[in-house]
């Protein structure tokens, strides 16, 4: 069933503009479209589709508690500039407090599982709720960015939160980003200029060096996939 769903779906879907499809999305999903915004580059280029066709998608963040002061200004500034809300979902407080009584408040250099726990806690937990309910989630996922994202779908199921998950930057190249982010003079966080590629919480997230992978700025001190459960295939 969620195969012949997605196989039509997907066919609808074809040869449609980003916006186009967007908009196909939300005639078949009344309410029940949302997007995930980290305030990356890619997110912002989605955020600026969105507001310039003023399509109904809900769009909301997660705030983790520890991310960058440059994250939270550019959140203001976007919103400003569209004239939109993107609504913010927090971690559970009992959740943290237990968190850092465990592992204490920078448990997560000491090893993979006590990131884990972290990442869990402050947005694995908090998406679930954000995704409940809905039935399309929109993120700027591009395939180039990790060999995980490689072997995904533009659009596909979302086994661990049940939800069907449109990726529609997924074939976008990093300099046709760039590029309709000049183009459009679309705001982005200005770490990006200091060679910060993947930005996520303060200190879990380093500039990385000409040549290396976009993803080994985060998690910069262990060797894994480069995630934090939310987009786990």
């Amino acid at each position: 069933m969620k195969k012949n769903l997605l196989k039509d779906l997907s066919t609808r879907l074809d040869n449609l503009s980003i916006s186009e499809a967007m908009a196909q999305l939300c005639e078949l999903f009344p309410g029940k479209v949302v997007f995930s915004t980290s305030l990356g580059q890619e997110d912002q280029v989605i955020t600026e589709i969105i507001a310039k066709h003023n399509l109904p998608v809900k769009i909301f963040t997660l705030d983790t508690g520890r991310l960058f002061y440059e994250t939270y200004d550019l959140l203001a500034r976007t919103e400003s500039r569209y004239k939109i809300k993107i609504k913010p979902y927090y971690p559970n407080t009992g959740s943290v407090e237990k968190l850092v009584s465990d592992i204490g408040i920078n448990g997560f250099y000491e090893s993979p599982e006590n990131r884990k726990s972290c990442c869990y806690v402050r947005k694995v937990e908090p998406l679930k709720r954000a995704l409940a309910g809905n039935s399309i989630w929109i993120t700027g996922l591009r395939a180039e960015q990790s060999n995980n994202r490689s072997g995904m779908q533009k659009l596909e199921w979302d086994e661990g939160n049940q939800i069907m998950k449109f990726n529609p930057l997924l074939d976008w190249s990093m300099d046709e980003m760039l590029q309709y982010i000049s183009d459009h003079n679309i705001p982005y966080n200005p770490l990006h200029d200091k060679g910060f590629v993947s930005i996520g919480c303060a200190p879990c997230t380093r500039a990385i060096e000409p040549g290396e992978d976009p993803r080994a700025g985060r998690w910069w001190w262990e060797a894994s996939h480069k995630e934090c459960g939310l987009h786990i295939k």
